[in-house]
């Protein structure tokens, strides 16, 4: 059975004592929570792609407490300097060449001669990171393909019995997983929308005198292997089948409302009354797992703007409605 603990000085040095010994612990960040094991430990890894049933081929973000540590594990390009000094700590994942002598295992990295790497903003997480003082490998603490947790009950209703102890940081802050960013080739490359939009990032970019403009990774062809989390093309997706763009609801359905469309139901959900598309994405997982969890034949979602963060949204909700 899995121990869920407050965060505190106690529960961070337990969670650390975990992680030496090849354990799991998840744990929150200001995205999503996170399942995390030894990065330098490929049998620790191992059983974060077991507990979740993730493929091996799909790569995880190892989780490092500051840029410095980041950047000594993969090479710093000016895209990359300029993107970690905009946006880190915070919900932003660069893709990096890794260094030869970088310890991070290959089963990390699904044995690709790139890392992800991402510095979190969330105090907690900041706190396991500086108590463990090694990179740790984090995915998404949920069944892989699911949905994402953004509250530690969610992480237990999914994962109990598979992980030793969860840190409860109560709900995280933007409730979407980072941004993904290529940093490894002459322009950026988004991998992955998330939290940071892409004006921010193109702005950033400017500013620091790189190109801003942003390519947009292509769809993976059949048989592909992603370089980065969140690029299969069925993921977050909740047991019941879903049914995007809807405006009114239909027959056995849960509709998820958003600014002027209303939520209807036995639940009544709505992303955003006011179409706040912050609000929207802080809220998006944890109605979807309300929703899930009624068992409704299919769950229905507002239409969201592609604008901002509506990128980031709509991309998970495209994938969430994929087939499976």
């Amino acid at each position: 059975m899995t121990v869920c603990l407050a965060i505190s000085d106690q529960s961070i040095a337990d969670a650390a004592a975990l992680l030496q010994v090849g354990k799991l612990v998840a744990f929150p960040t200001e995205t999503v929570y996170g399942l995390g094991a030894d990065a330098t430990d490929a049998a620790a890894v191992a059983r974060i792609f077991a507990a979740k049933q993730r493929p091996a081929f799909n790569p995880l973000i190892s989780h490092i407490a500051t840029a410095e540590a980041a950047f000594a594990l993969g090479q710093k390009t000016p895209i990359a300097a300029a993107l970690a000094a905009a946006f880190w700590p915070g919900p932003l994942t660069l893709i990096l060449t890794r260094h030869a002598e970088c310890p991070v295992a290959m089963l990390t990295t699904a044995g690709l001669d790139r890392l992800a790497v991402r510095v979190p903003a969330h105090d907690g997480a900041q706190r396991l990171l500086r108590a463990f003082a090694k990179p740790i490998a984090a995915p998404s603490a949920n069944p892989s393909g699911q949905i994402s947790p953004s509250r530690a009950e969610h992480v237990v209703k999914g994962l109990d019995g598979r992980v030793n102890l969860v840190l409860d940081g109560g709900p995280c802050e933007n409730g979407l997983e980072s941004t993904i960013v290529d940093c490894t080739g002459p322009g950026a490359r988004l991998l992955r929308p998330g939290g940071i939009t892409r004006d921010a990032l193109a702005a950033a970019l400017a500013t620091a005198g790189c190109n801003p403009e942003i390519d947009t990774a292509n769809p993976l062809d059949d048989g592909e292997k992603p370089v980065a989390p969140g690029q299969l093309t069925s993921h977050y997706a909740p047991r019941s089948s879903v049914r995007l763009m809807a405006k009114t609801q239909e027959a056995n359905e849960e509709l998820i409302g958003f600014g002027s469309v209303k939520g209807a139901g036995k639940l009544n959900l709505n992303l955003s009354p006011s179409g706040n598309l912050i609000e929207a994405a802080a809220n998006l997982f944890s109605m979807l797992h309300a929703a899930d969890a009624i068992h409704a034949k299919t769950i229905a979602i507002a239409p969201i703007p592609a604008d901002g963060l509506g990128e980031a949204i709509n991309d998970r909700l495209r994938r969430a409605a994929a087939p499976r």
